[in-house]
């Protein structure tokens, strides 16, 4: 959930045990801060731009195998896109608008950063095709090439089952149906993503895009059998593709 989507969201019965004090935390926190950026004029239309940008720069680092500065961006968007909802409720300007275009550009600016984990390696495969001392060096260090293609893989499935959480959520409230279930939504996502970035070149980001997969698959499923029970139990099974 991002934040100007909390702002118009209401409970979500399990998950706002741990998230719902968490976010009243951080808005405490940020209250000076949505001060200041009142102050000055900014309004929550730019901070999400703000956090778009800071989006594709990390995506732009993690590409070029600079993990803590992406990691470092990433944290900074993840900011703003606590503050443009609080900015948003402060200021009196909560639009349906509003909100559309913050989760529309939450889902870009995800894919920015798996992109960029993925292109990494990708590139990196690509360069050790034409250079053999490389590959001889990286299998003397148990990193056989096909090690590079496969993480490069995980990071897009990843990226695939990031955007089957939010679709089905999305095309269960299209139906009319609530879907708030599942944990493993974008914070979930994003922190796991950050911490590895901060660990650098290493084994925890490939572990981390494993877990991204796993979780990510799991909610989607956990929420298209919850849309199941749902319209069998109404008998609304039937609709247009």
């Amino acid at each position: 959930m991002t934040g100007r989507e909390a702002a118009t969201a209401g409970p979500e019965g399990g998950l706002s045990a741990y998230k719902d004090p968490l976010r009243r935390v951080a808005h405490q926190v940020l209250d000076p801060v949505v001060s200041g950026l009142m102050a000055i004029g900014l309004r929550a239309d730019h901070v999400t731009a703000l956090g778009f940008l800071l989006s594709v720069a990390a995506g732009l680092q993690f590409a070029t195998g600079r993990f803590r500065i992406a990691a470092t961006l990433a944290t900074a968007a993840g900011l703003c896109d606590l503050l443009d909802g609080q900015l948003a409720r402060r200021s009196g300007t909560v639009t349906r608008f509003g909100a559309f275009l913050d989760s529309t550009l939450d889902r870009v600016a995800e894919a920015a950063l798996l992109v960029g984990v993925a292109a990494f390696y990708i590139l990196n495969l690509a360069d050790m095709a034409g250079n053999p001392q490389r590959v001889i060096a990286n299998r003397q260090n148990g990193l056989e090439p096909v090690t590079w293609a496969v993480i490069g893989l995980t990071a897009m499935l990843a990226l695939v089952g990031s955007f089957m959480v939010s679709y089905s959520r999305a095309r269960a409230e299209g139906l009319g149906l609530e879907c708030k279930v599942g944990w493993f939504e974008r914070p979930e996502r994003m922190v796991l993503l950050i911490i590895a970035g901060f660990a650098g070149l290493g084994p925890v980001m490939p572990a981390v895009l494993i877990l991204l997969v796993v979780f990510s698959f799991a909610t989607a499923i956990q929420r298209m059998a919850h849309v199941w029970r749902l319209t069998h139990r109404t008998g609304s099974s039937s609709t247009e593709a």
